[in-house]
Parts: structure tokens; C-alpha cells; sequence
């Protein structure tokens, strides 16, 4: 590490988004100096909730970038000791054209990010993938918990039409062979679904599908759910693997491994005054509950808010916000 870097000045990439403002946020709480980047720093819906946290005054800068846009990329890196690459697209309906919408930005984006950080001499990458880059896998034996062994199964996805899974399983595998090949220093969080307040004027993909469940909704997602999160123990998540150098490899990120069923049966208990279906087709017989399924995580001391929380959380907020009364 040169010098001239400051340790407590970290980048965090998909910054405006849902997770990555809550990393921001706490990341200011431990005095860090934070480098955040945004799609359209025009946009108050990008930015003001990210100026309006404590501390951004004096520690936070926005930074305009395009994923496949290598130079636009570079000073937000330069001089940080760190970078959480977040940013990468979410679109889990109808995908129009899944290479230039989804594969193009996730994996060009992601060695783009990674060649900035090694060539401006980043002590350590944390990469956002998902539990979509462990699941679906129907190659998993039965009977054994999923941990992080598991990998999404490329050509099932395709099968299925899947290619927001497909984009996090190539992203995160093309990061794990620049790491190898190029001697960066790079460390991942699968997180599963992810919930609860949300900084952005914009709601994310999992807080839409809590909504549909609401709104009674029987879909039963079994090739793209294994547990919920909350936002807050995702970014804790992700600085806990960042300042513990024994941290390596995938973190299976989420307050337990449960079955989509098992979710919507709690949230039909929660909240009986809005139409969640009452029962729910088993779509996932084969995934082994587990209340440690995160053990990695949890044994660099994350304490995970359980599944109730995160419900009661997320529906106060999505009351806040105007989409549910």
C-alpha cells in the first residue's frame, strides 16, 4: 500500500441503490471518508438521500460512472484503501436483451471496477454477489445445508429464462479469476433477500415481491429464494469481511436458510389484515432449513435480525412510503 492513500477512504460502487446506501450510511457512522458512485449525479433520486446522511457533509463525494466505461471508473477509485463493488443491474421480470441489459454491465462492469482498484493499489475488493449465484443448483445433494459450495447452475437458468441469476453467477466468477490471475485482493457476500427501510425514493426487487405477497400474490420463486436479510446486517456484512483480513472466500449472507413457504406463512401470521395467501405450494423440498446456514458470518460476530423484524420493518416502511396503506 503506498503512502499516500488514505486507510478510512473506502469506494462504494451502485451507491444510490438500496444496499449500497445503507453501506454508505454506516460506513459514515464509523468515520470512514466514503467515494460513492451513481448513474446520473443529476438525479436527486440517486443523490439527495445519500447528501442528506450524517456525516456526508464532510467525508462523502459523488462520482458520475458508467460500468463499461473503464476512465469514468478511475478517479472514483484512486487514492482508497478499499472498494464495495455494489452496483450491477436488477432485473428479475421480462429481461428485452439480457446481454446488453443485464450480462454486459454485471460481468464487463465488475472486471472494469476490479482493474481500477488493482491498477490504483486497493488493499481489499468486497464484492456484492447474491444468493443467485448459488441457487438455483439442482446438481445440490439432498439432505446437505446449501453453504458456499454451491453454485448456480448456468445452463438450468437458461432453461428457465433466469438471466438475472445467470448475470451474478458469471460476475462473480469472472471476479474470482481476476483475483487469481491479477493477485487481488477479493472478497464476496451472497446476500439473500434483501429487505427492510430503504434510504432511495426507490424501492428494490425484493421489497416488490413483499409487496405482491401483500397485495396476495401466489408465485412461489423456488429457483431464486433461501432466506431473508435485512438491508442493515447486509452492509454490516460487507464492512465485518472488509476490516477482518481473515475473512476469505463466498459469505452466504442471509438470518437463515427457510423455504419461500416458510416466509409467506410468517408473513400471513404478521400481517392477517392484508391479503397474503394463507398457504403456499412448497416449491422447495429439497432446500434443508438451517438457523446457521450464514455460520461465516456469524462468526466474525454479525448478530442477524430475524425474519419477523425484517417483515415488520420492511411493511412499516413500505406504509411510509405511500405503497401500502
Amino acid at each position: 500500500m503506498s503512502t499516500t492513500q488514505n486507510p478510512e477512504l473506502v469506494c462504494v460502487t451502485g451507491a444510490s441503490g438500496c444496499i449500497g446506501s445503507w453501506l454508505v450510511h454506516l460506513l459514515l457512522l464509523r468515520g470512514y471518508s466514503v467515494h460513492a458512485t451513481v448513474q446520473n449525479i443529476k438525479d436527486e433520486a440517486e443523490t439527495k438521500h445519500l447528501q442528506d446522511l450524517e456525516g456526508a457533509d464532510a467525508r462523502l463525494r459523488l462520482f458520475q460512472i458508467d460500468l463499461l466505461d473503464y476512465d469514468s471508473i478511475v478517479p472514483a477509485v484512486t487514492g482508497c484503501a478499499g472498494v464495495f463493488h455494489v452496483a450491477s443491474p436488477c432485473i428479475v421480470d421480462a429481461v428485452q436483451d439480457p446481454q446488453r441489459d443485464l450480462l454486459d454491465p454485471a460481468i464487463k462492469g465488475t472486471i472494469n471496477v476490479l482493474t481500477a482498484a488493482k491498477e490504483a493499489g486497493v488493499r481489499r475488493v468486497v464484492v456484492t454477489s447474491s444468493i443467485s449465484a448459488m441457487i438455483p443448483n439442482p446438481n445440490w445433494p439432498a439432505n446437505v445445508v446449501r453453504n458456499e459450495e454451491s453454485w448456480t447452475d448456468v445452463d438450468y437458468c437458461k432453461q428457465k429464462g433466469l438471466w438475472y441469476s445467470i448475470s451474478k453467477t458469471l460476475a462473480e466468477k469472472a471476479a474470482w479469476d481476476f483475483a487469481k490471475e491479477k493477485g487481488l485482493d477479493v472478497v464476496v457476500i451472497n446476500p439473500g433477500t434483501v429487505m427492510g427501510p430503504v434510504f432511495p425514493p426507490r424501492i428494490n426487487a425484493s421489497m416488490q415481491m413483499l409487496l405482491k405477497l401483500l397485495e396476495g400474490c401466489s408465485e412461489t420463486y423456488g429457483d431464486v429464494f433461501i432466506g431473508v436479510v435485512h438491508f442493515k446486517d447486509v452492509a454490516l456484512a460487507h464492512i465485518l469481511v472488509y476490516e477482518n483480513k481473515s475473512a476469505t472466500g463466498r459469505h452466504l449472507c442471509a438470518e437463515s436458510i427457510a423455504r419461500y413457504s416458510d416466509y409467506v406463512a410468517k408473513a400471513a401470521e404478521l400481517f392477517p389484515q392484508y391479503k397474503v395467501p394463507r398457504s403456499i405450494e412448497d416449491s422447495q423440498p429439497d432446500l434443508v432449513r438451517a438457523k446457521d446456514g450464514a455460520k461465516k458470518l456469524m462468526n466474525l460476530g454479525l448478530e442477524f435480525i430475524p425474519m419477523e423484524q425484517i417483515l415488520k420493518d420492511a411493511v412499516e416502511d413500505l406504509k411510509k412510503k405511500g405503497y401500502i396503506s
